[in-house]
């Protein structure tokens, strides 16, 4: 009888029995890994996955009629290693660093206007003042780095420094008066 689903189980080819078993526990089975890996989608793929492998080892099966525990059997096998997986995952996961934060759009987008309005600012600004400032926070340099690179003393560096500052600091009070 092979090819039908007619006699006994024990008589069946691989596709009749796939077949049978197939509509006779397939709910029940994926209710089942839904059960043991917590996930009714996942339980699917398993339950397929091991319906297929029934298939292809049919004829291997020393006894048919336990083919209903070979697919339990192989459905509790893969959701073992579905949640071993997941867990090595969980484990990776949580000993990354969290991911960077991006800017959105409108912050990149503000702070070019930003660093447009301190460029502008920047260029209104006596060349000493401005290339104190260029120096000392733009590249990070000391008061030192900052006066050995001008050519002038420390104490220049400050007074030059000081006074871009409150120049900057009086254009921007200037520009929030005229936007209001």
């Amino acid at each position: 009888m092979i090819g039908t689903d007619s006699g006994e189980p024990g008589d069946w080819d691989a596709d009749a029995a796939v077949t049978h078993l197939f509509r006779a526990h397939y709910r029940i089975l994926v209710r089942l890994g839904a059960m043991l890996c917590g996930d009714p989608a996942r339980a699917e793929e398993l339950v397929q996955d091991a319906y297929v492998q029934l298939h292809a080892r049919w004829s291997r099966l020393r006894d048919t009629d336990k083919a209903l525990a070979y697919l339990r059997q192989s459905l509790v096998n893969r959701s073992r290693s579905t949640l071993r997986r997941r867990l090595v995952a969980d484990r990776y996961l949580a000993a990354q660093p969290p991911p960077p934060t991006i800017a959105s759009a409108e912050h990149l987008a503000l702070d070019s206007i930003a660093q447009t309005r301190m460029l502008a600012a920047l260029r209104t600004l006596p060349a000493r003042q401005r290339e104190a400032l260029v120096l000392r926070y733009y590249l990070d340099l000391s008061e030192a780095d900052v006066a050995d690179a001008m050519g002038v003393s420390r104490g220049a560096v400050k007074s030059h420094t000081s006074r871009g500052l409150a120049a900057l600091r009086q254009s921007e009070q200037w520009a929030h008066r005229e936007e209001s």
